[in-house]
């Protein structure tokens, strides 16, 4: 379902109703919403006039018309790209950990420079408990989490 709230700042596309919509925002899910909506002639204009690749016009005219018109060229609009999921914790925070090999092929820096952002960045300027234990693959670091009071 696409339901669109025209506000001041132009036309945005949600995929549900909202709960609430904010003074001089008007949700809108068909033709038939838009044609009812209390729009006037100069936002009708305006909001026209903000589509891309649409004709300007400097005159409503038929406001039955315009309505048909601008619902026609809102639903050609294409959807706006899927926000990102949430930010996977970094390799730190992980269980498994990281060794400097790895944080320093990561991120292109040297391995000294990941020593010192561990060291100055991590735990000096962030409080952070670094821990570190010795594997197969090397010395791997991780974050401690806080205990818990």
């Amino acid at each position: 379902m696409r339901v669109y709230i025209i506000g001041n700042d132009g036309i945005t596309l949600c995929r549900k109703a909202p709960a609430t919509v904010n003074d001089g925002e008007v949700a809108v899910a068909s033709n038939a919403e838009l044609h009812a909506a209390p729009l006037s002639a100069k936002r009708l204009l305006a909001l026209w006039n903000a589509l891309p690749g649409v004709p300007k016009r400097r005159k409503v005219g038929d406001r039955d018309a315009l309505i048909d018109q601008l619902w026609s060229a809102i639903e050609m609009l294409p959807d706006p790209e899927p926000q990102p999921g949430p930010k996977r914790p970094s390799k730190l925070r992980q269980p498994e950990g990281a060794t400097v090999d790895e944080v320093a092929s990561v991120t292109g820096w040297q391995r000294h420079t990941v020593r010192g952002v561990f060291s100055g960045s991590l735990k000096k300027k962030l409080g952070l408990t670094l821990a570190s234990a010795k594997e197969e693959r090397g010395r791997v670091y991780r974050i401690a989490e806080p205990a818990s009071l």
